[in-house]
């Protein structure tokens, strides 16, 4: 019987759910295990919407038989192998196929063709999405100095949590539930990035490489990748060095310092906003970092101009050419 996806699901689902029904009041009704399960496939043919017709689910199922629970698995089998195979459910089988193979990662772009240590799959390749994710990462950062997102983990604010926050959440899907679990004070700035996503990942929320090397599938299972990265841990593996000069630099680059021998972790990075979003004062060299915690000090966020930092008390701060321990501006390397 050909119908179309709609047809499919009005027809098919309601009949076979009526006839799971009828076994279950059958004179086997006493029977709490089949019951069960027969309550267990209606929730699944609910859950997943199967689109198969109430003649195939039928045809499998007689309630008289010592059999019963086997045939009503069999025939929800049949009744998903019927449409995936089926021109009459093409449009949505067809989009649930390619939905499963989005998520498997032998489905997906895994070579390492700039051998950057990560796979070509997760690098945003158009220049739309480099803007977009840009847009995105950049105004999640900043809005954090304004009112930080309850979303923000607080053991995890630091000047590398919020590279880590910022952009994990600027790769998702911006929809109107993301706006309401995020908070007040967030607008649309940009479209999402088309071609890559978290759900969409062969990384997933490990977004952060851990260790030197190309990429290899083996490194989605040997802990090359991590929800976590610390200053050193992105500027070592995560990000590609730039200039010195910050006229080199784009918004949503980094910033890194090494403090060597005077601090407990001597990496420190800022974000590179360029253009801010919110009182920019017409300048475009804004930055914005937080200082990091302490035992005694849980830290704040700050927002900058370059050319405030120029003037820092502390010469070691300067983001100038001849400060040793000012490391230069870095990109990450999925916008390469």
């Amino acid at each position: 019987m050909d119908c179309g996806a709609d047809e499919c699901l009005d027809q098919s689902v309601p009949s076979a759910l009526e006839e799971l029904r009828r076994i279950a009041q059958h004179e086997r009704s006493e029977d709490s295990a089949l019951r069960d399960s027969v309550n267990s496939a209606e929730n699944r043919l609910t859950a997943n919407r199967f689109y198969s017709t109430s003649h195939h689910v039928i045809e499998f199922m007689n309630p008289v038989s010592d059999n019963s629970f086997l045939k009503i698995i069999v025939a929800m089998m049949s009744g998903v192998a019927l449409c995936f195979g089926s021109l009459a459910c093409n449009n949505s089988s067809l989009a649930r196929t390619e939905k499963v193979k989005l998520n498997t990662p032998s489905s997906l772009n895994l070579a390492d063709s700039d051998n950057d240590g990560f796979p070509d799959a997760v690098e945003l390749t158009s220049a739309s999405d480099r803007e977009n994710f840009r847009s995105w990462f950049t105004a999640i950062a900043e809005i954090q100095y304004y009112q930080s997102s309850a979303e923000w983990n607080k053991e995890q604010r630091d000047c590398a949590g919020l590279v880590r926050f910022a952009m994990r959440e600027a790769l998702r899907q911006h929809d109107r539930l993301w706006f309401q679990k995020m908070g007040a004070g967030y607008e649309a700035v940009a479209p999402d990035v088309r071609d890559f996503n978290l759900e969409k990942s062969p990384l997933h929320e490990k977004l952060f490489r851990t260790d030197f090397g190309i990429f290899r599938e083996s490194d989605l299972t040997e802990n090359k990748f991590s929800e976590f990265a610390d200053a050193r841990t992105l500027k070592n593996y995560n990000v590609s060095f730039i200039s010195r000069e910050r006229s080199q630099g784009q918004s949503g680059d980094l910033l890194f310092y090494e403090q060597a021998f005077a601090q407990k972790f001597p990496y420190h990075v800022m974000i590179f906003l360029g253009k801010a979003k919110q009182a920019n004062e017409g300048a475009n060299d804004w930055v914005v970092y937080h200082t990091g915690n302490s035992a005694s000090d849980d830290g704040t966020l700050k927002k900058v101009r370059l050319a405030v930092l120029d003037q820092h008390p502390d010469k070691r701060w300067r983001p100038v050419g001849n400060n040793k321990n000012f490391l230069g501006f870095y990109r990450l390397k999925i916008l390469q």
